[in-house]
Parts: structure tokens; C-alpha cells; sequence
């Protein structure tokens, strides 16, 4: 599998790893009874736990454009060293900005957050 691909493997795993960690976030600071139920009316999550879930949404919104990105390039028979190089740079990029978002340093994360979107740029030139 290429390089590309394997990393949209691994940035999947990264999501469900975000998605864990904000469940268990919300879990310890709403209690298992308010997050299992119907989540009507639940107050917001805060701190490290609201951080947390926010860089997972994040990240699912990215991940979208990712694989999109990926797979046409692969369909389309253009993935090369930059297209390999583009998804290296999204998928530790977001692995930095999870750490970072969660533990709340706001200007880093932009900064992290655009190196992540210059990664999609890399992809996405190869394709136009």
C-alpha cells in the first residue's frame, strides 16, 4: 500500500483516538449516566475535555478533505513523492494539533493547523 493511502489509514485510527479521548473527557466531567443518555440539554463540556472535542470535530472535518485528496489522486493515477509528502506532513500535523489543541496553547495550534492545510495543498496541486 503507498504511502498516501497507509496514511489515511492511520489518520482514521487518529480520529477514533480523538473520539475516544473526548468521550472520556465528557465522561468524567458530566458523568457516564448524562453521556450515555439522550444528551438533551447537556451542559457545555469545559476545559482539556471541550478542547479535546473540538480538535476531534476539527479533525473529522479535515479528515474529509484528506481522503477525498487521496483518492482522486490514486484513482487518477497521480500519486507521486509530492502526493506522499503531502500526506505525511497533514497526518503528523494533526497528530501535533490534537496534542496541542487539548492541551490548550491557542496560537500554536493555528500555526500547526495551517502546516496541516499545507499538506492538502501539496496533494492537491498534483491534481490540477
Amino acid at each position: 500500500m503507498s504511502v498516501d493511502l497507509t496514511l489515511l489509514v492511520w489518520s482514521c485510527v487518529l480520529a477514533f483516538v480523538q473520539a475516544a479521548i473526548a468521550a472520556t473527557g465528557a465522561t468524567v466531567q458530566l458523568g457516564l449516566p448524562a453521556v450515555a443518555g439522550n444528551r438533551e440539554k447537556l451542559p457545555e463540556i469545559a476545559g482539556w475535555a471541550g478542547r479535546a472535542m473540538r480538535a476531534h470535530r476539527n479533525m473529522l472535518e479535515s479528515l474529509v478533505l484528506f481522503a477525498g485528496l487521496v483518492l482522486v489522486a490514486h484513482v487518477a493515477g497521480k500519486a507521486n513523492a509530492m502526493t506522499a509528502l503531502g500526506a505525511q506532513v497533514f497526518f503528523w500535523a494533526r497528530i501535533v494539533y490534537a496534542v496541542v489543541y487539548t492541551v490548550g496553547l491557542p496560537w500554536v495550534r493555528t500555526g500547526v493547523w495551517a502546516v496541516s492545510i499545507i499538506g492538502l495543498l501539496l496533494i492537491f496541486l498534483q491534481l490540477v
